[in-house]
């Protein structure tokens, strides 16, 4: 694993905490990460945690000063080996399946060639809903994998699928993408 380039992609869930424990596992198994977030991700988490945990400039606005040179969003697709998005929101989910692009990580997923996994993490309504469904379908299609949410108590109170999954699937999902 050593050497390799992930971008992590960190929405707007409650579980955007977890992606704390992702970078940081990540980076223990020497891959070189790089987090864009959305602007709702960082009601949840700081950029500065993960810049912290992951020693690399966390991008949240594409229209950045220090990337009108070098579009970061665009930049970031030549050399990484993975995106993984954790957690995915339904509302990332229908952005990406139709193509819209109206922030840094939703701009960079039009742009990507590398593989990508995406870790769906909502209500369990939300993700039994007939367009978050079609929108995962599509995406499959169009080669993305899915590290399925498990089922569990949610931040909503409810029990059912939607809640993140766990972190050694996560790594483990990782590394067998790696590989």
């Amino acid at each position: 694993m050593k050497g390799k380039n992930v971008i992590l992609g960190v929405t707007g869930s409650i579980a955007a905490y977890k992606a704390a424990d992702i970078a940081s596992a990540l980076v223990q198994k020497g891959i070189n990460v790089t987090v864009i977030m959305t602007a709702s991700a960082t009601k949840f988490i700081t950029p500065f945690t993960l810049q912290t945990l992951t020693r690399n400039r966390v991008l949240c606005d594409q229209f950045d000063i220090d990337s009108v040179i070098d579009p970061s969003h665009i930049s970031l697709t030549d050399k990484n080996d993975l995106v993984l998005i954790a957690p995915a929101t339904a509302n990332f989910i229908g952005k990406v399946a139709n193509g819209i692009a109206d922030d840094a990580l939703t701009s960079l997923m039009l742009a990507v060639k590398c593989p990508v996994l995406v870790a769906p993490a909502m209500n369990d309504r939300m993700y039994q809903n007939k367009a978050v469904q079609e929108n995962m379908k599509k995406l499959k299609q169009f080669g993305y994998k899915f590290i399925d949410p498990e089922k569990g108590y949610l931040a909503c109170g409810s029990y059912g699928d939607g809640r993140l999954a766990n972190l050694g699937r996560i790594i483990s999902a990782v590394q067998r993408e790696l590989k």
